[in-house]
């Protein structure tokens, strides 16, 4: 059994992942500021600070062998009016953190990265190698995040994994998305399904893709979080591998739509709107590093599935 501090544990993605180390055995803290978090989100049986991770100093012990960091602002629109709050928590925040790993002698991190660092690629599937070139704050704290863990790792010793996430979608039982203001197709989708929302705009429908819409790389939740227990166990020390996420195939925003009606069995009224400004047609991952480096591989593909546990948690946490 391993010990593991996971900050912004109270959130979508780091709620899943606590919950899974916790069902491989693992002690498991969240640190979670609840600025966008939920307490319910915290998994039962983990412990919980309720801080923020410029104080982890005052949280972290030599009694830690990794941190799995998720506390980050994320919202891209946000982050183009306001980008001194993202500068602020997901860069400053995060040196703070590494600052306090180095001096309680924690030596393993698994930061939550982004396909965002990409920007507008021009070809894909995206590789690690692919040019990074951020077109919002948000994306450009992540990839600065990225840098300064690299040099963290030759310069300290660290070992360190970056996961580079596309869209992630789906639920794991009680833990699920609820971002506010929401921004991801499918919960928006949803949220038309449950009558809390009267359309779906489709930006475009002139894009170079099968129908026309812009086409997304979409991985379940839970193979995520599965991806992040492999990451702590392949971590090396001084090197900092960073892996793309996600299930190497993309779906259409028709597609989505079509198959959140199959799934839920209602209406779903579309609005066409005009392109938006920056939308690539396509944005695919090549998880093959994730493959070769990590032993990891999607389980749970198929987009219906992931719609209809997406749906499942929308129903039963309908505003």
């Amino acid at each position: 059994m391993s010990k593991y501090l996971v900050t912004g544990g109270a959130g979508y993605v780091g709620s899943v992942v606590a919950a899974h180390l916790l069902e491989a055995g693992h002690e498991v803290t969240v640190l979670d500021d609840l600025s966008t978090g939920f307490r319910a989100g915290v998994p039962q049986g983990a412990g919980f600070i309720e801080g923020r991770i410029q104080d982890a100093a005052s949280y972290l012990d030599p009694s830690y062998d990794a941190v799995l960091h998720f506390a980050a602002f994320s919202q891209v629109g946000e982050s183009v009016v306001n980008p001194g709050k993202y500068w602020e928590n997901n860069v400053g925040g995060t040196l703070a953190l590494l600052g306090a790993m180095r001096g309680a002698g924690v030596r393993k991190l698994v930061f939550s990265s982004t396909a965002a660092t990409y920007g507008e690629p021009a070809e894909g599937p995206l590789t690690e190698s692919s040019v990074t070139a951020p077109t919002n704050p948000y994306g450009a704290s992540k990839l600065a995040v990225d840098h300064m863990i690299a040099g963290e790792c030759v310069a300290h010793g660290l070992a360190a994994v970056s996961l580079r996430y596309f869209n992630v979608a789906g639920a794991y039982g009680q833990f699920g998305e609820r971002h506010s203001p929401e921004t991801h197709l499918i919960p928006l989708v949803l949220q038309v399904a449950l009558g809390e929302r009267e359309s779906i705009s489709v930006f475009g429908d002139d894009y170079p893709t099968p129908d026309g819409t812009c086409v997304r790389d979409y991985i379940h939740v839970a193979d995520l979080a599965q991806a992040h227990l492999a990451a702590l166990e392949a971590a090396s020390a001084g090197e900092h591998l960073i892996c793309n996420l996600g299930n190497g195939s993309g779906f259409s925003v028709r597609e989505v739509v079509e198959t959140v009606r199959k799934v839920t069995g209602r209406e779903i009224p579309e609005v066409l709107a005009p392109r938006r400004a920056g939308d690539p047609a396509t944005l695919v991952a090549s998880a093959r590093t994730a493959h070769e480096r990590l032993g990891w591989t999607p389980s749970r593909p198929d987009l219906t599935g992931i719609i209809t546990d997406a749906w499942n948690f929308a129903r039963t946490h309908a505003s």
